[in-house]
């Protein structure tokens, strides 16, 4: 008869610690979900905020020429990274805005720059088209 009762008790404490275990995880995924939601937010209203603004590509340019040329090269042809022309042919603004921002493709270092510098260099990213 100990046995059974012993039984009932492991089966209490099993579903008690599945409980404890099932809302870790879902405080867990909430903190992560809540994160992701804050940073995507975040880098959306940044892109939004560059592209209300009309950049100017001779401001575009001398950004790009203190920033970009060791690795595009002074005519943004390209050295260690592509060739810049016709990039807005290939990838969208808000995709740009991304790769500059966050340097998804190594060795592209991320940079910190505000939205009318962003627009700037995006206009001067469409003039080499």
């Amino acid at each position: 008869m100990s046995k059974s009762s012993s039984s009932a008790a492991e089966r209490d404490f099993k579903t008690e610690f599945l409980k404890i275990i099932f809302f870790i995880i879902f405080v867990v995924l909430l903190i992560c979900f809540s994160i992701f939601f804050v940073n995507h937010h975040e880098n959306n209203k940044f892109i939004f905020e560059t592209l209300e603004h009309n950049g100017s590509a001779e401001k575009g340019d001398a950004l790009f020429k203190m920033n970009c040329v060791g690795c595009h090269g002074i005519t943004a042809r390209g050295l260690v990274g592509p060739d810049l022309h016709s990039i807005t042919q290939r990838l969208n603004d808000k995709d740009i805005i991304k790769q500059v921002t966050g340097g998804l493709t190594p060795p592209m270092p991320s940079f910190e720059i505000d939205p009318v510098n962003m627009s700037n260099l995006l206009k001067y990213l469409h003039s080499l088209e």
